[in-house]
């Protein structure tokens, strides 16, 4: 069974309605039901005449089609009218107000055929799939396909007009030719329905689906590779569309987002919904009032060689405010109040502004524009360098931010360059900044770099405060960067921040200045920002100034770090606070500043991750910082002796004893010397050192370590202390192992008692206590008892450390042996099957604990009489133990021994 030992890793002194499934389901259904029963009672009359011929209304066809396919079932619709055919379509035909699934009966019932607009959109709608099923089953569907799709099911049998990829005669041809009942030609032209009119009527021709609008301005291509934001398109749609006033629209974001992208591929998914389609630079107010006043030449107005443009601008408006069916796009607005005047009030046209700035809501409704999902990022750097590694390409999305200016940036550069994805992401790993200057990105105007510059001139230019509030921001994490640890911090940032982060409303002020531009975030008690956002304000700045930045924030960092690190109740403030440590501590030592503050950051992150198991992690931290103290201090400091025992800590965690002890016995001369043999100090690595010799199997040297840390600490502390509990505990162990089972319980009791009274009866100190307790009762085969005792402890570390910590996994072990005695074999089983996946989930496949777990499992399959398979785990702990403890380890002697044993029962 596995003790619990305790050893002492140092910190360094300092409003909408959705309707059920079950009620769409059940609205379908009766939906369904009724178009069937209409349907079969229309085909015959009481006197058994077709009833539908007795109809003077019927029309030769009704439009089936999905609001996507608007445009094509009116282009398709206009076709048959003019070519003599009656037509049923929603847009011209439906009634505004009435009953919907009332409409789609009646004009059902009063059609001869039913004409299905086909594509994948076509199947998402519960209606559209009610129509083509019933008219299926009247044998009167006629199929057209508008998109490239596999027709799938029911449809796939039947020959459906094919209308993709041909142009407009050819598909008016397509459609015509497989059209074969007689005509019926209205008595008069059907009129186009006018959007600001409930009872439309058709005015004018339909263009063909993809035509640009008459009047159409916007200056970019259209984007081959967009991707993503159909979420966000369709959300602005709706606003655009369902608003009684003039619907106005702002998007915002950081630059380089892709708000501009966004606006013109809105204008190009919606080029049927209008007649007009105009863009309006309006970064500049003279570039504002010029576009807008350009319109009155595209629309012909009699003010259009007015000399006082104010004239011209008030015509336009006037146009707009009186007529329907057109955007304008204002693309990188300023603030609000520069486009205010600009703005019509015409309930049936459409405004969509673009900004860096978040603050509309008081003139429009604001959408963010964040950066792309991660795997719309790695489409796009796919599609876009028609590359196939995925891994890379995932790999540089997240150094890029999913922002699409550089991920356009990049791909304009390995498409020039011809590099594979991989190559291009080892390059911007070691040359970030310059990269971000290059290149020359399709459809944007600027490089990642430029198109930030003039914004963070503009910041400093009005709070000097803002601009070095993002510089500081720059060598943290980028994001959740705790307001808190700024105010707390102030002492070590630049005199004209330090004011400011104290004052409430001066921070507020700064904060606002950057918000304008989007260039960081806030969120109640946390700022926000880009990482490429990051990269460039390190960039721009000088040396020293990128000196004085790193080393306050690695400064601000340290003060907020905790100082009990490895303690559970500081671990939520940790968490949070890791990102900022690590980030300000790599700058702080690729620059060597602050090397006291960045050698105890490292050290305190160091024993978090110990903490928490990671002790790969725990490792790289405390040899960072022990580098570090041992170049600033000399190899023979006090601190050194810290980060060298705390590295012997955590060697001693991944199962390399010979290492760990030379780093403590090294911790132990240093601090010898320094203090004199009986010193608080002193104990900690005399303690420590017991416990790699206890694993190592010198039980009679680890005693009289735990021993001699045991007279100290009672001298120094008293009785009662927390640390005397921890080398009670520790001397219990090893008498345990001693075979002096009464003296090792009296330890445990002790220990326990002593730390429920410090920490309180759930704490993980006390769980170790529990475990501990638990074993020496075993050992004297009290066996209910102990199985309590590993219950409890279990219970305490699954809630604190969570069920897959290693610790735990002593515990899980430990009770699996105890049930195993108990004759529960199934039990113990499954419980050493769960210690081994927790061991091995920690520490891979070799590790002393690893062998543990597996030789446990073999006794308990050896007794469920599977030899084959308890030779097979015994063989595995016994090749780890020789690796990690030699041949003459007591647990090496023990497995081979039931090895020995096992062989001759076999044999």
């Amino acid at each position: 069974m596995e003790l619990h030992s305790i050893c002492d890793a140092r910190s360094c002194g300092q409003k909408s309605c959705r309707k059920t499934t079950e009620t769409l389901t059940e609205e379908r259904d009766i939906f369904r039901v009724a178009l069937s029963t209409n349907l079969s009672r229309s085909a015959v009359s009481s006197d058994g005449t077709n009833a539908s011929k007795q109809v003077d209304a019927v029309k030769d066809f009704f439009i089936s089609y999905t609001s996507a396919d608007r445009h094509w079932a009116e282009w398709i619709a206009w076709q048959l009218e003019e070519s003599g055919y009656t037509v049923a379509i929603q847009a011209w035909t439906f009634r505004e107000g009435e009953n919907f699934v009332a409409e789609i009966d009646r004009v059902l019932k009063e059609t001869d055929r039913t004409l299905a607009v086909l594509s994948p959109r076509y199947f998402d709608s519960r209606y559209t799939r009610a129509e083509w099923t019933a008219a299926f089953d009247k044998g009167n569907l006629l199929p057209v396909r508008v998109a490239d799709f596999e027709v799938e099911g029911l449809l796939r049998s039947l020959s459906y007009i094919d209308l993709v990829g041909k142009d407009e005669p050819a598909s008016k041809e397509a459609l015509l030719s497989r059209v074969k009942s007689e005509p019926r030609k209205p008595m008069m032209a059907p009129s186009f329905p006018s959007t600001l009119t409930a009872d439309r009527a058709v005015t004018k021709r339909p263009r063909f689906p993809g035509a640009l609008p008459p009047i159409w301005n916007v200056p970019h291509q259209r984007n081959p590779n967009f991707v993503g934001r159909d979420d966000l398109l369709d959300r602005i749609r709706e606003t655009l569309t369902s608003e009684k006033a003039a619907a106005l629209t702002a998007i915002h974001g950081l630059g380089g987002v892709g708000k501009t992208q966004l606006a013109a591929e809105y204008a190009y998914r919606h080029t049927a919904d209008y007649e007009l389609v105009w863009w309006i630079k309006s970064e500049e107010p003279a570039t504002l009032a010029s576009d807008y006043a350009a319109l009155a030449v595209a629309l012909d107005l009699p003010q259009k060689h007015e000399r006082d443009q104010s004239v011209i601008v008030a015509a336009v408006r006037a146009w707009l405010d009186h007529n329907a069916g057109w955007l304008l796009v204002f693309d990188n607005a300023r603030k609000a109040q520069d486009v205010r005047e600009y703005l019509p009030q015409n309930p049936a046209g459409h405004v969509l502004i673009t900004s860096r700035d978040p603050s509309w809501g008081g003139v429009a409704k604001p959408f963010e524009v964040e950066v792309l999902l991660r795997e719309d990022s790695i489409k796009f750097l796919l599609e876009r360098t028609g590359q196939k590694d995925e891994s890379a390409a995932g790999k540089l999305a997240e150094q890029l931010g999913d922002l699409p200016l550089a991920l356009e940036q990049a791909g304009a550069y390995i498409e020039t360059n011809s590099k594979p994805l991989a190559e291009y992401l080892s390059l911007f790993e070691k040359r970030r900044a310059e990269l971000l200057r290059r290149g020359q990105p399709v459809g944007y105007p600027d490089t990642v770099a430029t198109t930030w510059e003039i914004s963070f001139r503009e910041v400093e230019d009005q709070s000097a405060a803002a601009g070095a509030l993002l510089n500081l921001c720059a060598f943290l994490a980028p994001d959740d960067i705790p307001l808190p640890i700024l105010r707390g911090g102030a002492k070590y940032l630049a005199v004209v921040l330090a004011g400011v982060v104290a004052d409430e409303m001066l921070l507020d002020d700064a904060i606002a200045a950057l918000r304008r531009y989007s260039l960081l975030e806030r969120s109640e008690d946390s700022l926000s920002v880009h990482r490429l956002v990051q990269i460039v304000a390190c960039d721009r700045l000088s040396d020293d100034e990128r000196k004085k930045c790193a080393e306050a924030a690695v400064r601000v960092v340290n003060a907020a770090f905790p100082q009990d690190s490895d303690d559970v109740r500081t671990w939520a403030v940790c968490a949070r606070l890791l990102p900022h440590a690590l980030a300000a501590a790599e700058f702080a030592e690729r620059l060597e500043l602050a090397p006291e503050a960045t050698g105890r950051l490292l050290n305190q992150a160091g024993l978090y991750f110990r903490g928490r198991a990671q002790y790969a992690e725990a490792k790289q931290a405390f040899e960072r910082a022990l580098r570090i103290c041992e170049a600033t201090l000399g190899p023979d400091h006090s601190t050194v002796a810290t980060y060298v025992n705390n590295l012997g800590q955590v060697l001693q965690d991944l199962g390399d004893l010979a290492q760990a002890r030379q780093c403590i016995e090294r911790a132990l001369r240093i601090d010898e010397t320094a203090f004199g043999p009986d010193h608080p100090q002193v104990a900690i690595y005399v303690n420590n050192l017991g416990g790699v010799l206890k694993e190592l199997g010198e039980l009679a040297q680890a005693r009289q370590c735990f021993e001699r840390a045991l007279r100290i600490d009672e001298a120094a502390c008293g009785l009662d202390h927390p640390t005397v509990a921890i080398r009670v505990n520790n001397l219990g162990g090893v008498l345990k192992d001693l075979g002096e089972l009464a003296q090792a319980r009296q330890c445990y009791e002790r220990a326990l008692r002593i730390g429920e009274a410090a920490h309180g009866p759930d704490h993980p100190q006390v769980a170790i206590y529990v475990n501990n307790l638990g074993l020496v009762l075993s050992a004297l085969g009290d066996l209910p008892q102990a199985r309590q005792c590993y219950e409890r402890a279990l219970r305490i570390d699954e809630a604190v450390l969570g069920p897959n910590h290693p610790k735990v996994a002593v515990e899980v072990n430990n009770l699996g042996g105890v049930l195993k005695v108990l004759g529960d074999l199934e039990g113990a089983r499954l419980s050493f099957e769960r210690a081994l996946r927790i061991r091995e989930a920690a520490f891979g496949l070799e590790h002393p604990d690893i062998a543990i777990s597996v030789w446990w499992l073999g006794t308990v399959r050896e007794v469920l009489d599977d030899p084959d398979g308890a030779r097979r785990c015994y063989e595995r702990a016994l090749q780890i133990f020789l690796k990690f403890l030699g041949a003459d380890h007591p647990n090496t002697v023990r497995v081979r021994k039931h090895l020995a044993a096992l062989e001759t029962r076999k044999g």
